[in-house]
């Protein structure tokens, strides 16, 4: 064999340096699951144990095929989750319709969820069959609103589940438009009226019948400002101590960082971590075969 001519050694090895200095990607394993059924699950939200943002654990819970939000007053099928739109929608299965009439109950949130996901300034709370004495046409009328020019007289006649309380007082009981923060401070019993709906899109219901309405609950959110792009962009994912509740990078299933991944480590598939200290060793021993083709 022919020995190496010096330019080619030196090609080889400036070749090598680019290949081995060149910043490679993390692609990490994490613990914190991302999708669940058909909807993706992102920061600040989680589903496992240290994963999202600390104040929005817990409030999500994934059956096999199904999103749930928990709250204090029950379990809500999560529809969407619009990530741009910082808005969340939920099904309330036991929420009163245009099509059903649904038993008596409250829809109520934690202290917390009340200030961090509170219902979007779009969904509105209808009031029915309120007795006349209820705080909201007394002390409190002003909690309720004009929605849009719809009245009681067209919720109470478009809709067949409705249509009921119109017939058994011969007249169209008194009802309410309103925001959360009435049915959150004020329980139906207290309100005095026997069922509620809600619905969303309102900016978009002017002049549409109730039957077409959108029912549900949309819920909008906020992302903490925790400097997660700077951990996202490093191929981590930001969770938190789940003693101490502070951030942290999920780098690996077991490797945890405060800020981002370490630039050129990188966790395969396997669960194997190389290390820029991996590639050096690579490197010297490359050197050493060409020192070894040279002598």
């Amino acid at each position: 064999m022919s020995p190496l001519s010096l330019p080619t050694i030196f090609n080889l090895i400036t070749f090598t340096l680019i290949l081995l200095t060149k910043p490679r990607p993390t692609l990490t394993v994490s613990p914190c699951r991302t999708q669940c059924g058909q909807i993706p699950i992102h920061y600040p939200f989680g589903i496992d144990p240290g994963c999202g943002s600390p104040p929005y654990q817990k409030m999500l819970n994934c059956s096999t095929t199904d999103l749930f939000f928990e709250t204090p007053s029950g379990t809500y099928k999560v529809q969407t989750i619009d990530y741009p739109k910082k808005t969340l929608t939920l099904y309330d299965p036991a929420m009163s319709t245009c099509s059903i009439l649904q038993p008596h109950h409250d829809f109520v949130m934690s202290d917390i969820q009340s200030v961090i996901v509170p219902p979007a300034p779009d969904t509105v709370f209808a009031l029915m069959n309120c007795s006349i004495d209820s705080p909201v046409l007394n002390h409190y009328k002003n909690l309720c609103f004009n929605f849009s020019g719809h009245s009681c007289d067209e919720l109470y006649g478009a809709c067949t589940s409705f249509r009921l309380f119109h017939i058994s007082t011969n007249s169209s009981p008194p009802c309410c438009f309103t925001r959360y923060n009435t049915v959150r401070f004020m329980s139906m019993n207290i309100l005095d009226c026997t069922h509620y709906t809600s619905v969303y899109n309102s900016e978009e219901l002017k002049g549409v019948a109730p039957v077409d309405w959108v029912y549900g609950i949309r819920l909008s959110f906020s992302v903490p400002d925790t400097g997660c792009d700077r951990c996202g962009r490093s191929g981590g994912t930001c969770g938190f101590d789940v003693e101490t509740e502070g951030l942290v990078c999920i780098c690996s299933s077991t490797m945890n960082s405060t800020t981002e991944c370490a630039v050129g480590s990188v966790t395969d598939s396997t669960g194997e971590i190389h290390t820029p200290f991996t590639f050096l060793r690579a490197f010297i021993s490359f050197f050493g075969a060409v020192i070894f083709m040279i002598l």
